[in-house]
């Protein structure tokens, strides 16, 4: 099929290679325009831009898809459907009525749960066992649009938002080209989504990761895994902000507050939480490299009774 593709991030670049892999012509890749980034303000391109230069694609990449004359050029392009994966622009339904085959979006959850901006994310934060990926054929709600086909993806343990992304992302690319190939033949069947079940996976912010040591030890370690690597979890010491990067539930209770070191050896620090204990396992300084717990302890005077507080409070 002649196809445009539409996405912006690292979560996109496996399905535009699987499309080209699966034989279809993307006739253009629309992305984000290019942003300046860290201290240097370097202007970079975005993931899916660099690897539609390796393919000698045409790439758009416009401030905003719904102007008149974008909307006129996706026209003249007359593809035979759409193909929209973490974009991070809404299309208008002028837009979406432009391929006779329609606009398919790959969404990383089990629809309808998990509708919205960072799907990967809650659902380990909330502590489901099982997520996946969605393809649906877009409408003008959020995430709203009729469900084609699924896949499901267990959820680990010691899973993260890092490892759990590119599971999904891998998922998508292999449920697009098979959904692109139903609707090729005809034999697709879209399903509406049922009101039930459904709920929304608001978008990130970084406070969400200053811990609050009230909440119970199993919740604030899928926090912990949830927003890793970005925006991170942390605490407040001794005026400084310590990140921790992994933890481990400890079922037993000590006595003492929230957020209080109630054991320490020379490998191993126990926090103390609204209900059981958190063993801290990496942590990283500020201004310094993540490290196990072992080197923290080793370069680090922490004794037992230190009460870790927020960092917003």
């Amino acid at each position: 099929m002649r196809i445009i593709f539409m996405g912006t991030p690292d979560f996109s670049v496996p399905v535009l290679e699987a499309l080209i892999e699966a034989g279809h012509q993307v006739i253009a890749v629309v992305t984000q325009p290019d942003k300046p980034k860290g201290r240097g303000k370097a202007v970079l391109m975005t993931p899916v831009k660099e690897k539609a230069l390796e393919y000698g694609l045409s790439i758009y990449q416009p401030v905003k898809v719904r102007t008149p004359e974008f909307v006129d050029t996706l026209r003249q392009l007359k593809p035979d459907a759409m193909v929209v994966v973490a974009f991070g622009q809404i299309l208008t339904k002028e837009v979406l009525k432009i391929p006779p085959k329609g606009c398919i979006n790959i969404h990383a959850s089990l629809l309808p749960r998990y509708r919205g901006a960072a799907p990967i994310q809650w659902a380990i934060i909330d502590g489901e066992r099982e997520t996946g990926v969605t393809t649906m054929m877009m409408d003008a709600g959020i995430d709203t649009g009729d469900m084609l086909e699924k896949t499901v993806v267990p959820i680990e343990e010691d899973e993260t938002g890092d490892s759990l992304h590119d599971k999904l992302s891998r998922a998508g690319a292999r449920l697009i080209v098979s959904t692109l190939k139903k609707i090729e033949e005809g034999t697709v069947v879209a399903a509406p989504q049922p009101e039930e079940g459904a709920c929304y996976a608001r978008m990130l912010k970084k406070d969400m990761g200053d811990i609050d040591w009230t909440m119970e030890a199993e919740a604030i370690e899928r926090l912990i895994r949830g927003l890793n690597s970005w925006p991170g979890t942390y605490t407040a010491w001794n005026g400084k902000t310590l990140k921790i990067w992994k933890a481990k539930v400890v079922d037993r209770e000590y006595e003492g507050v929230c957020g209080e070191v109630v054991y320490r050896s020379k490998d191993t620090v126990f926090v103390k939480t609204g209900k059981g204990c958190l063993s801290l396992l990496e942590m990283q300084p500020e201004g310094k490299k993540r490290m196990a717990a072992d080197a923290f302890l080793r370069g680090y005077p922490l004794k037992e009774h230190t009460v870790f507080v927020r960092a917003g409070k």
